[in-house]
């Protein structure tokens, strides 16, 4: 492991005030074969407008790191682990990063389909003979591209309400056939997270490995991801674990976690730190080909289907397109496309972007949940020049 990572991990791991200068100190020790001067973006903006987020709001904890392809720009952290407990946030402070998991997920199914082991258009029906996809004619017809896009053409966020009823993945199964079909597949949008979590199931058919050990063997340990975790276990018995919040009476306070949504891992099953979620953007802007190569991105990255209005993205100004891929939102916002995901659990709030034409790229994790979380992609894309 090189020196600077050695120096950072130690430092960052123990004294959170040293964040900020030895990330800067990182950045002037690193060979940077960026395609853009760090000129063209500003993060004044973006900072500024956590700095004044964090103060408003009193968000126990914080995180966030801007990085580039080849390397991390800036990493802070501010707060405590718990509102109620001494210890601070520091960068491998692990946070539950809810919905972003399901970039994992896609590039789980990504890497699947490049070893040839499915196809995009390998259809569910055919991979799980016994089992029954939504009500609808075309259930047959559904495929793995579908799934992996929220394109399957069933009621959207079907049985999430069950997941937050604490009943887990596996119960939920049985009733898949129950699903309504309110469209051909293919041809609507329908956010999941039980019927998502069908990757999983394709994972582990595919290959004979649970789909756990397949996501830690074939993108955490590859690209250094040493605290990042799948499910519920590894999160408890964590050290550095952040506590989730609620506010109540205007005060942050813990809260319980909801186990069901681990069940659901490819939808919301993973654990990680700001330090290692800056790995995973950088491989997404193409920073380890060895991993994700520019093929997968491609497939990762592309537009599926258009999304429709009613979400909170759907009011950032300038957006003028909105759609998902494989397991990324993907926005044309003003003329710049956008890859995107965030996340909301019990207890906390997360979002990521980047831009690929501009080789830049943000993560911010959240131990309370928060709607000031909204906001944080257009603040992000306020620093661009």
């Amino acid at each position: 492991m090189p020196l600077i990572k050695l120096l950072t991990r130690y430092f960052f791991g123990s004294v959170a005030k040293w964040n900020v200068t030895l990330l800067r100190l990182s950045v002037v020790l690193t060979t940077s074969t960026s395609s853009i001067a760090l000129g063209d973006y500003d993060p004044a903006p973006f900072l500024s407008w956590i700095e004044e987020t964090k103060t408003s709001v009193d968000i126990p904890g914080v995180a966030v790191a801007i990085v580039n392809r080849d390397e991390v720009l800036h990493l802070e952290t501010w707060g405590r682990r718990s509102v109620d407990k001494e210890p601070l946030v520091t960068s491998n402070s692990l946070f539950r990063i809810a919905s972003m998991s399901k970039t994992f997920a896609g590039a789980a199914a990504t890497l699947v389909v490049d070893t040839k082991q499915q196809s995009w258009d390998s259809r569910l029906s055919d991979i799980f003979p016994s089992m029954r996809l939504g009500n609808g004619r075309s259930y047959r017809e559904i495929t793995l591209r579908q799934v992996a896009s929220h394109s399957t053409g069933l009621m959207p966020h079907s049985y999430s309400n069950l997941l937050d009823d604490g009943i887990e993945y596996a119960k939920i199964k049985p009733r898949f056939s129950e699903i309504p079909a309110v469209c051909k597949p293919g041809t609507c949008y329908g956010y999941q997270n039980v019927v998502f979590s069908l990757i999983a199931d394709v994972v582990e058919a595919s290959t004979g490995e649970e789909y756990e050990r397949y996501v830690e063997e074939k993108l955490f340990k590859p690209l250094g991801m040493t605290t990042a975790s799948v499910g519920l276990e590894p999160f408890l018995s964590s050290d550095n674990a952040t506590s989730p919040h609620r506010r109540v009476r205007k005060q942050w306070r813990p809260t319980s976690t909801n186990s069901a949504y681990y069940s659901a891992a490819p939808a919301a099953g993973i654990n990680a730190s700001v330090f290692d979620m800056a790995l995973w953007l950088r491989a997404n802007l193409g920073g380890f080909p060895e991993v994700l190569s520019p093929m997968m991105l491609n497939d990762l990255h592309t537009p599926i289907i258009e999304t429709p209005n009613g979400n909170y993205f759907n009011r950032w100004e300038g957006l003028e397109k909105a759609y998902y891929a494989i397991g990324w939102r993907v926005f044309d916002i003003e003329g710049v496309r956008v890859v995107h995901h965030g996340g909301g659990v019990r207890g906390y709030r997360s979002e990521m972007a980047f831009i690929p034409s501009a080789n830049i790229g943000m993560v911010l994790l959240f131990n309370g949940e928060t709607n000031a979380a909204n906001e944080a992609v257009p603040a992000f894309l306020s620093g661009l020049k």
